[in-house]
């Protein structure tokens, strides 16, 4: 019997500092024996020209098909005019680049790479929505995906109830952790007061939250890893690293007390299932996070949750008071590694009728 062919259609690379959920799926199959190609969102002469993709980035990504050491073989498309106004299409960027077009399973998890072609290329299409899209041009592309779709496969609860009747078969699947990579050496020593936050900041991150702990805490070291500077000022005890490389991010992980999930009130952050959750805890941190349908509190595992400003404090003392490392919180993560949930994901893609 051949290998399954998997196609994932991501709305991000894996040539960059972070790493989402398409990519750990794409690698866990291909770990299993699958042949698997993942492509991303294309990248277009419009964002180049405008700043949109900084040279430095621009310059990591590959301008044709790369297999990586897993045997993932990544696409970037690269187009004149943003997806979906010019004419981009999977299967012509397939076969450009000598990629054989059909396979078992495609996964789409960016509405943008919608044209209706995709649904001839694989006998089971599972539209896998990582966000809510209310309006605008993703959500009438994701409309279109489901009348499409074989199958919903969600990361949360609220984005999969935020879709509404979609009439084919659908399940929840959480965004997980590869608890290995993250996991501390063993350490009889409580770790020192520090605080980390590692990922996008963007809209969905509360500037004035992290302000208010610096403030608050001057006896406390904050340090904020992603692309971006602060809108406002920070005290000097809140040190801005600016983006890491994933390869770094376990060493600076294993060294903080607390992991910190400071969510603004954008109503995107409803249905986000962060991978941050259990990396964090895998590296032995307790997690300060604000409250949403999707992140709840579990004092036994360290997640303290708050719901505004009144109570972020609390959340924060409780979380530096948890015991370090934490030990508890590294036990919940190693029961939502990558390979679980692969194999949850494989059986619920093959369990649906194919086309």
């Amino acid at each position: 019997m051949s290998a399954p062919r998997f196609l994932l259609l991501s709305h991000s690379h894996a040539f960059g500092p972070f790493r989402v959920g398409s990519h750990h799926y794409a690698r866990t199959l291909a770990e299993s024996g699958a042949d698997v190609v993942h492509l991303s969102t294309p990248v277009s002469l419009a964002h180049r020209v405008t700043g949109r993709i900084d040279s430095q980035t621009l310059a990591m990504l590959p301008r044709g098909p790369v297999r990586d050491a897993a045997g993932v073989t990544h696409l970037v498309p690269r187009t004149l005019v943003p997806v979906p106004y010019g004419r981009f299409r999977v299967d012509r960027e397939l076969r450009r680049h000598g990629i054989a077009d059909r396979f078992d399973a495609i996964l789409i998890d960016q509405p943008l790479l919608w044209h209706e072609s995709v649904r001839s290329l694989t006998e089971r299409l599972v539209y896998r929505p990582t966000d809510m899209y209310p309006d605008g041009v993703k959500h009438g592309l994701q409309q279109r995906i489901i009348a499409a779709a074989d199958g919903v496969l969600a990361t949360s609860s609220a984005v999969l109830g935020a879709l509404g009747d979609v009439g084919v078969p659908t399940l929840v699947i959480e965004n997980g952790v590869d608890a290995d990579r993250f996991a501390a050496p063993q350490e009889s020593d409580a770790r020192e007061a520090l605080c980390v936050y590692v990922g996008a900041l963007d809209g969905r991150f509360d500037w004035e939250q992290l302000a208010a702990w610096g403030r608050m805490h001057p006896d406390v070291r904050f340090v904020v890893a992603g692309p971006g500077i602060a809108p406002l000022t920070l005290t000097p005890n809140v040190e801005m690293l600016g983006a890491i490389a994933y390869d770094q991010l376990p060493a600076l992980l294993q060294r903080a007390r607390v992991g910190l999930l400071p969510l603004s009130d954008d109503p995107l952050n409803a249905g986000r299932s962060p991978m941050k959750l259990y990396e964090y805890l895998a590296a032995g941190t307790a997690v300060v996070t604000r409250e949403t349908p999707v992140l709840r509190a579990d004092a036994e595992s360290g997640v303290y949750t708050y719901r505004d400003g009144d109570d972020a404090d609390a959340a924060l003392r409780r979380g530096l008071a948890h015991p370090s490392p934490n030990a508890a919180g590294v036990r919940r993560a190693a029961a939502e590694g990558w390979g679980a949930k692969t194999a949850q994901l494989q059986r619920f893609v093959f369990g649906l009728a194919s086309r």
